[in-house]
């Protein structure tokens, strides 16, 4: 007898083996309760660059608002719940943004890309939540006489270098506050844009649509934070270097940087599942 799908459960390719588990059901079809995982050490370095260069990286509907400041950031995970303690790292670029839609008006970081260096999370966050999840080789940091130097690769590939150097502890008192929710119907969170192609139909798709995860849900704690100067170097790739990731990459080169502002180092523990994740219309 041919299986059917529990729609009370939660599915993803191949689902002949039943439900799947994940970052957003467990074994049981429970949550996790992510208080104290994951262990993470996130590294950010952000800079002035050209508005009209970040507005030809945003789908119809969005519009760049404030400085046109890019944030590029790398998470170090450890001692994830839902992968039975095992770790995988991040790398992202985003900047600010306003969403105007027939229903929602939203405001926050637009993230272009994160790349990953596992595969589950990756068809997790593609799959469930429209992520723009991709694949490269995530290195631990190097620390050497006072500076950390992160770097990403794709096969061998080096397309990013990053430092940070003359970081200094700051007070917790000083650590940045929860913002206050807004009142005026303005939705806050991440966004991000999901494409899915139609199989056979390739210029046309099974799901293309702005989707955000709203702020105000379970956050990781910040234990500790340093503050200090960064630098940041996308390296011009060929078709031959990477083949399927080259016009990501050379995008992200071709951004002027005016200036820098801001390199941070933040240690932290916990976080949410984005079970909240939805589309915005």
């Amino acid at each position: 007898m041919s299986y059917k799908l529990d729609h009370k459960r939660m599915y993803m390719m191949p689902v002949h083996f039943g439900p799947m588990t994940g970052p957003r059901h467990d074994s049981d079809g429970g949550r996790f309760a992510n208080k104290d995982s994951p262990k993470t050490m996130s590294y950010s370095v952000s800079f002035l660059t050209n508005r009209e260069q970040l507005e030809a990286m945003v789908p119809e509907g969005f519009e760049v608002i404030g400085e046109p400041v890019v944030n590029v950031f790398t998470s170090h995970m450890k001692e994830i719940e839902w992968l039975a303690g095992r770790g995988y790292n991040v790398l992202g670029l985003n900047f600010k943004v306003r969403f105007n839609g027939k229903r929602d008006t939203a405001e926050g970081p637009f993230l272009t890309v994160l790349w990953e260096n596992l595969t589950d999370p990756i068809l997790t966050g593609r799959e469930q939540l429209g992520f723009n999840k991709i694949y490269c080789e995530l290195p631990e940091p190097v620390v050497c006489r006072g500076e950390t130097h992160l770097a990403a690769s794709w096969l061998g590939f080096r397309f990013l270098d990053m430092k940070l150097s003359n970081m200094k502890e700051i007070d917790p008192e000083s650590f940045p506050r929860p913002a206050p929710p807004r009142t005026d119907g303005v939705i806050e969170g991440q966004m991000h844009y999901k494409y899915v192609p139609r199989t056979g139909a390739w210029g046309e798709a099974d799901a293309a649509y702005p989707v955000i995860s709203p702020a105000g849900g379970p956050n990781a704690l910040v234990k500790r934070m340093w503050k200090g100067d960064g630098a940041i170097e996308f390296h011009r790739a060929r078709w031959e270097d990477l083949p399927t990731q080259f016009r990501i990459v050379n995008a992200f080169e071709e951004l002027e940087i005016k200036e820098y502002r801001a390199a941070v180092i933040t240690q932290t523990a916990g976080g949410g599942d984005l079970y909240g994740q939805r589309i915005l219309e």
